[in-house]
């Protein structure tokens, strides 16, 4: 047989044998003698099986003839008839002699009446001064059957509406020690290296684990050994998932999915008995992959957590570690894992001979961010002129994740206008609006609050123009948008990894620029600077802990900085340097500050006029671009205005100059050592 049939059987049947289960007849039918029974246990119950004497007919004729039938209201001679049958039956009560002294009593009877021997029964009884009761009575099973219809159609009903859940109750009772990994089959799966972009240093790594897939025999040959695990680390958004849907899409074999969270449950041994099955499973469909997502929520650092333990997790984890240490990779299962936590792990989770390999996924360069536009473009109509590059060169940082979703935001934005195409005009509010949230025109903000907004978005701008080291204005606005009332935008050249001590004293100072433009212009400050004096506080405390940028502190490391706070740790470490160290590196902290903020100061001071000049633009227009920052400060006005916008409608109104057109890209966060931009 074809391997490709046996592939096709194979996945035939486990599709056959998924999740549908085979109807419980054993439940239904055990469920109908339990009614039945309960059935006959209330007919007893309710009297309708009384006790009789069954009385002989001519037996009755003695007893009416002495007079010893009982005839009242409390036990009326009752005839009993039954349409279509050959009987009749009269009950009721006779009054039955005493003997040896005894009291009489009063018995209930029944009497058969056969229609085609019995003659004169009415003048028999009328004779004796009895009118009998006439009832017509059914069969005692159709009595049943209607007594209990109402429940019956009670039960049915609840059946139609919960029999999902009867039917999965026997499997999720016997089987919720079964793995939950769900298998992509193959011709579902049609991601495959060109559908990722960005990671190239990543696809090679992974790019032996595909030919390794797909012939084993060129590895074994000559005894190297496939790594039995692929950790991926990297930060959220950057495709870890997508390169591994594509590794099993590129070396077409099963690829079976579950989460690090689906292993833990309520109950003792699940967890570990789901990590054994799963690793059945591979087994059973080898070759194939199996991918771990947020490993770190299985896998953490045993003995860390508040109050230790040997708890469900760890069991888990115990059982994870064992079956991967014994796991033979000739067997053509390889287990690749997803996690943004990787500081969490466990040492023993990470040694070679378990995830042999880690593949760092990181945030994608300016090559790599076009390259990722252009994959998610395909599915969207860009208009004529379009260049990906200025969109991909004004966004460093922004992760796989977020390019699509600009992508995705710009076409929503171009259909909502009703455009052919999408235009660079939408990408970049796209863009901003991925980065900080939609504009909120609708805001209502007093005159008062609009020109302290100004003045404090115009303080930042100017700071940017002015001072040296910093990065290029890209644009300005005080038009709110997600939490911030303004913000002011700048773009770096090229995508940033290290930063100069200079670069950074400009950055604090350009921080300090909106708290000083309100104390200059109004004599008073808000707290509109909250967001400025946190990202400032935080830079000049990582230059004197971490990156040794204080003469008075030296090269030193103060303290462990994790990027992530890990509460097992956190309560447990002690401090590594003196009180004495610590009021030192405050008064640092305090002394980077303060010049920052005099520098900004000085600054604005002497460029006072430059400063009321752009918020008085920043009034009338809301937002302005690089360029016509540039102008204020080189001409005192701007040479070419942007649209205005009425103060009703909300619209731009063409201005009676054309404006000239800037081609610049969008602002973003560089990835060190602070968001760029970011609003204020």
């Amino acid at each position: 047989m074809p391997q490709n049939d046996r592939n096709s059987q194979r996945d035939n049947k486990q599709r056959g044998s998924g999740n549908e289960p085979s109807f419980n007849w054993r439940g239904v039918i055990l469920v109908a003698v339990a009614f039945g029974f309960f059935a006959l246990a209330m007919l007893f119950y309710r009297g309708g099986y009384q006790q009789f004497e069954d009385v002989p007919y001519n037996r009755f004729l003695e007893l009416l003839e002495n007079k010893q039938i009982v005839n009242d209201k409390n036990a009326p001679l009752t005839l009993y008839v039954e349409e279509g049958q050959p009987t009749q039956q009269l009950r009721g009560k006779y009054t039955k002699q005493g003997t040896g002294g005894a009291q009489n009593q009063e018995v209930w009877f029944r009497t058969t009446v056969y229609l085609t021997f019995t003659n004169n029964l009415q003048d028999k009884l009328a004779a004796a001064g009895i009118q009998p009761a006439i009832r017509s009575e059914s069969h005692p099973w159709t009595q049943v059957f209607a007594s209990f219809a109402p429940v019956l159609l009670l039960l049915l009903l609840l059946y139609f509406l919960f029999r999902q859940q009867i039917r999965m109750a026997g499997k999720g009772a016997l089987n919720f020690g079964k793995s939950k990994a769900r298998m992509l089959a193959r011709d579902k799966n049609k991601i495959t290296f060109k559908d990722v972009a960005g990671v190239e240093e990543a696809k090679d790594e992974v790019q032996e684990l595909v030919e390794f897939l797909r012939d084993p025999k060129k590895f074994q040959k000559l005894g190297g050994r496939i790594p039995k695990g692929v950790l991926m680390v990297g930060p959220p958004g950057t495709g870890k998932t997508l390169l591994a849907r594509a590794i099993a899409g590129e070396a077409d074999v099963p690829f079976f999915s579950i989460s690090g969270s689906d292993f833990v449950e309520m109950f003792v041994g699940v967890g570990a008995s789901r990590v054994r099955d799963m690793f059945e499973q591979g087994k059973k469909s080898a070759p194939c992959i199996i991918f771990i997502d947020e490993i770190d929520a299985v896998g953490r650092h045993r003995g860390h957590g508040v109050g230790g333990g040997h708890d469900e997790r760890e069991q888990t984890l115990n059982a994870l570690l064992v079956e991967m240490d014994g796991f033979d990779t000739q067997e053509g299962v390889i287990i690749i894992a997803a996690t943004n936590r990787p500081d969490v792990l466990d040492p023993a989770l990470l040694r070679p001979g378990r995830f042999d390999r880690q593949i760092t996924v990181n945030l994608p360069d300016v090559k790599g961010r076009e390259e990722i536009l252009r994959v998610h473009s395909k599915k969207v109509k860009l208009a004529e002129g379009v260049d990906l590059a200025v969109v991909a060169r004004g966004t460093p940082g922004y992760s796989g994740a977020e390019l699509a979703n600009v992508i995705n935001e710009a076409a929503l934005l171009a259909a909502r206008r009703g455009l052919k195409g999408i235009t660079l005009k939408e990408l970049e509010e796209a863009r901003d609006k991925v980065r900080w949230g939609k504009e909120r025109r609708s805001l209502a903000l007093s005159e008062k609050e609009k020109q302290n907004t100004a003045y404090h978005e115009a303080g930042h701008a100017l700071l940017l123009e002015l001072l040296p080291h910093t990065e290029p204005l890209h644009k300005v606005t005080i038009i709110p948008r997600g939490p911030s009332l303004g913000s002011t935008m700048w773009l770096p050249e090229e995508d940033k990894y290290t930063n100069r001590k200079n670069e950074l004293l400009a950055s604090l100072a350009v921080k300090m620029g909106g708290r000083v433009a309100e104390e200059i212009v109004f004599g008073d400050v808000t707290n509109g600077a909250a967001g400025d004096i946190k990202m400032a506080t935080a830079m000049a405390r990582k230059m004197v802990c971490e990156w040794g940028m204080s003469e008075k502190l030296g090269m030193v490391e103060y303290g462990e900085h994790e990027d992530y706070v890990f509460l097992g740790r956190e309560l447990t470490r002690n401090r590594d340097y003196s009180e004495a160290t610590a009021e030192e590196i405050d008064r640092e902290v305090r002394r980077l500050l303060d010049d920052a903020y005099q520098t900004a100061k000085q600054t604005l001071i002497a460029h006072r006029t430059h400063l009321d000049a752009i918020a008085k633009s920043l009034l009338e227009y809301e937002t302005l671009d690089g360029m016509q920052i540039k102008e204020l400060i080189e001409y005192g006005e701007l040479k070419n205005p942007p649209p205005t916008v009425t103060p009703d409608s909300g619209e731009k109104m063409p201005p009676e100059k054309p404006p000239r057109q800037v081609v610049v890209g969008p602002d973003t966060h560089p990835p060190l050592p602070d968001a760029p931009g970011a609003p204020a």
